[in-house]
């Protein structure tokens, strides 16, 4: 196994030793976002799975929250999940990709046509998502307990003009995660990609180090973005996946009533933060409150047709260059299992 931020890991395990754990088993359970349940997707999964681990072990079981990257960046968690130094932790795309690089087949521009038929395909139960959890747990011998959109599609927000069309990206810099995809989709859109982890975006985008970024209405919101950006625009090019995963050697010394329990609780905490990114979404927490502070304008389907003429061969390339068959076939199965969701 390879070996990742061994400063984040050490300073990790200093935090966590001096935890006292009453418990018969205890749950270390990191995230990038806020601790309120109603602020994001990753709060809410993990408010629900601490509260129906805990009340159904009658206390054998304790599960403690380490919200907002407390524990360090993404891929810095993943990799103290896979050495045992903290239980489990749900993690963007880009933390994930640094071990696991084909969760960038998500990155396809326009492949989901509709949130119903993402959020049948990004789950662990799908068709689709049974072939990538399998893989993934192969590649990284970590436990997958549940697969879930990163709170919706993408929109790009800048400080220097709204984009209304192709053009309109050309030399802007867009902060992007660390995932080659995302750098191939700005840079066929005329942008300047600028990847950057989690934790330095806020500064980036006050500092001009970036004139802008992409995520989801959601992220935008409780990131406070409109803070240091001016515009939005809606695009919805792509929408990517959050991983939950667990260290597959502290799950399999479960007894096997406390896996149940582990297995049943992720799942309603993962549709719970799948439901609360909808919330957010269509409430006051979303647009509205956006639109109070940032010009939002929204791209037609015939510009948004451009972006995809532009952006599609380029991401699909880069797959086929760095991934080699595997990343294509994986890419395939996936774009197969859209056609197929695509019911309405």
């Amino acid at each position: 196994m390879k070996t990742f931020g061994k400063i984040g890991i050490g300073l990790a395990a200093v935090c966590l030793s001096a935890q006292a754990f009453a418990a018969d088993v205890t749950i270390r359970l990191a995230h990038l976002n806020p601790e309120d349940p109603f602020a994001s997707h990753s709060g809410a999964m993990a408010a629900v799975f601490k509260s129906l681990v805990e009340s159904n072990s009658n206390g054998a079981i304790e599960v403690q929250l380490f919200p907002n990257g407390q524990l360090g960046k993404d891929n810095e968690v993943i990799e103290q999940v896979r050495s045992g130094i903290v239980e489990s932790t749900i993690s963007s795309s880009g933390g994930m990709a640094q071990h696991y690089p084909l969760v960038g087949v998500f990155d396809i521009p326009f492949a989901f046509p509709n949130i119903g038929v993402a959020s049948r395909v990004i789950s662990k139960d799908s068709a689709f998502g049974e072939k990538f959890v399998a893989d993934l747990e192969g590649a990284t011998e970590l436990k997958v307990l549940g697969l879930i959109d990163s709170g919706g599609f993408f929109a790009f927000t800048n400080s220097k003009k709204p984009i209304t069309s192709v053009a309109d990206m050309e030399g802007l810099r867009i902060r992007t995660m660390t995932l080659p995809t995302h750098e191939a989709i700005v840079s066929s859109l005329g942008g300047q990609p600028t990847p950057l982890p989690w934790a330095e975006v806020y500064t980036a985008l006050q500092t001009g180090v970036a004139d802008g970024q992409m995520n989801p209405v959601p992220i935008i919101a409780f990131a406070k973005f409109d803070e240091v950006q001016k515009y939005l625009s809606v695009t919805n090019h792509i929408i990517t996946p959050y991983i939950w995963t667990m260290n597959a050697e502290f799950y399999n010394g479960l007894s096997d009533e406390h896996k149940t329990l582990v297995n049943w609780a992720s799942e309603v905490a993962t549709e719970a933060g799948r439901s609360m990114s909808r919330v957010i979404e269509a409430s006051e927490k979303g647009l509205p409150a956006l639109s109070a502070k940032m010009e939002v304008n929204v791209v037609p389907p015939a510009e948004q047709a451009k972006f995809a003429e532009a952006a599609q061969p380029a991401v699909r390339k880069l797959i086929e260059d760095q991934y080699g068959a595997a990343g294509i076939a994986m890419l395939d199965a996936l774009l197969a299992s859209i056609s197929e969701e695509n019911t309405y």
